[in-house]
């Protein structure tokens, strides 16, 4: 079975401090506390066979981060991750990639993006009711034959609080 973990972005600059929104990095607020996150991940014993970023600039500095502190080795700039990007492009990267024998991987990205993508793995549908904070991570376990979509199950919800502490 697959473990897939669906990582939000850190804390961000204000957008008006930024031509786009696209440009906006990580605060340095954000930086430290996704750093802790990520290093109460790898106290956990977590490791990413692959983690897929938003090319944005405060998703792919979250990606970065993770990698420094060894929860894995590879990072990819995955553009479907950007804001109101569609699930079924990475349903169709995943297809592939399952097929590596890989067995954990994370997506950084956005809300609402990442909540809805959840709940269309979860329950088929979106529901609105499933929101990561930032630096926050929810967990999937992604079914081995069959759709992923309606057929994986949630196994960890958790804002960055209490990964804080």
């Amino acid at each position: 079975m697959t473990h897939l973990y669906l990582i939000r972005h850190g804390i961000a600059a204000e957008r008006e401090l930024y031509e786009t929104d696209e440009e906006r990095p990580l605060t340095k607020e954000g930086d430290r506390k996704t750093r802790k996150v990520a290093e109460k991940l790898l106290e956990l014993n977590l490791k990413f066979d692959i983690v897929l970023s938003s090319p944005l600039v405060r998703a792919r500095q979250t990606a970065d981060i993770l990698k420094s502190v060894g929860l894995t080795d590879r990072v990819e700039e995955f553009p479907p991750l950007a804001p109101e990007g569609e699930i079924n492009f990475w349903l169709d990267w995943y297809r592939n990639w399952s097929q590596t024998l890989g067995e954990t991987l994370a997506l950084v990205g956005h809300e609402p993006d990442l909540g809805n993508w959840a709940e269309v793995l979860i329950w088929g549908d979106v529901r609105g009711g499933l929101i990561v904070k930032k630096a926050g991570v929810i967990g999937i376990s992604l079914p081995e034959t069959g759709s992923l979509v309606g057929n994986s199950q949630l196994f960890w919800l958790s804002p960055p609080k209490f990964l804080l502490s």
